[in-house]
């Protein structure tokens, strides 16, 4: 008896703990996406993004990747800012490239890259972020220079 009341409790715990991690959404490789949400004119505007961090993941970004939904994006995150340039070398789909200042404002938006392209698109101004989202997004939202992009990377 006793023995059976120890089991009800380790699979209600087991249970349990599978289903506190069941609410978050994951990216394709079951990595945690975050909160990201854009201000524009047209008002706020959220997105779950996945991030890239370390140099690997940079270099990768969403290479050989299936188009992104509407409100789905990666965040590149850099331990520094200055001018960037990002390319689109094995991505498929056509992407908007927001380049963000450390303060979370839009330095500049490179609209509908072109896939598989070399063409290295520059962000024309310090940046440590990088935000792709797919591609006619930033007009759909309205972005422009200057609007604000809010995530915990970005100090306000």
């Amino acid at each position: 008896m006793l023995r059976r009341g120890i089991l009800a409790v380790l699979s209600t715990a087991v249970l349990l703990a599978a289903c506190a991690g069941a609410g978050t959404p994951k990216d394709a490789n079951g990595n945690p996406l975050e909160a990201l949400t854009i201000t524009t004119a047209s008002g706020e505007h959220r997105f779950m993004v996945e991030i890239a961090d370390d140099e690997a993941e940079r270099q990768r970004g969403l290479m050989f990747r299936d188009p992104l939904a509407d409100d789905r994006g990666m965040l590149f995150q850099f331990p520094d800012v200055a001018e960037r340039g990002f390319w689109m070398r094995n991505t498929p789909s056509p992407l908007d490239i927001i380049y963000i200042d450390p303060r979370g404002r839009i330095v500049s938006i490179a609209k509908n890259a072109t896939p598989q392209s070399d063409t290295v698109i520059p962000s024309n101004g310090p940046a440590s972020g990088v935000l792709e989202l797919r591609a006619g997004r930033a007009d759909e939202i309205g972005a422009r220079a200057g609007d604000r992009v809010r995530h915990p990377f970005f100090a306000e």
